[in-house]
């Protein structure tokens, strides 16, 4: 499963990957992720929370690229990222290389307190 909140006053979008998450699913949600970055400006923060996510299937890597690709071009500032366990990272940082041409600040935290302690919330 996945869905994806912003919070406009604090300028954050949010992304929520719980148990098993496939390609389509994020592909039907590109089109929520476009309307809720019309919300935010330049150096926006965004919050991925794989806590919950059991697996992230590897189809899903060239979608996540373009979500990187869309968070760039909005000219996003801070990523923060809640991977409990490093073994199970995805390859987030590895995509970031190619899509994030801006390079924001970049956080991975084990948890969602670090992760709100890291965004200042």
């Amino acid at each position: 499963m996945f869905f994806a909140t912003v919070n406009k006053p604090k300028q954050l979008l949010h992304l929520n990957f719980i148990g098993a998450v496939r390609l389509e699913e994020l592909e039907r949600h590109r089109e929520e992720i476009t309307e809720l970055l019309a919300d935010l400006k330049t150096g926006f923060r965004l919050l991925t929370d794989l806590g919950r996510a059991d697996s992230i299937g590897v189809e899903c890597a060239a979608e996540l690229g373009k979500m990187m690709q869309l968070f760039d071009q909005k000219g996003v500032g801070l990523v923060v990222r809640v991977i409990p366990d490093p073994s199970q990272d995805i390859g987030l940082g590895i995509l970031a290389l190619f899509h994030y041409h801006h390079r924001p600040i970049t956080v991975t935290c084990e948890n969602m307190i670090e992760a709100i302690e890291r965004l200042g919330l």
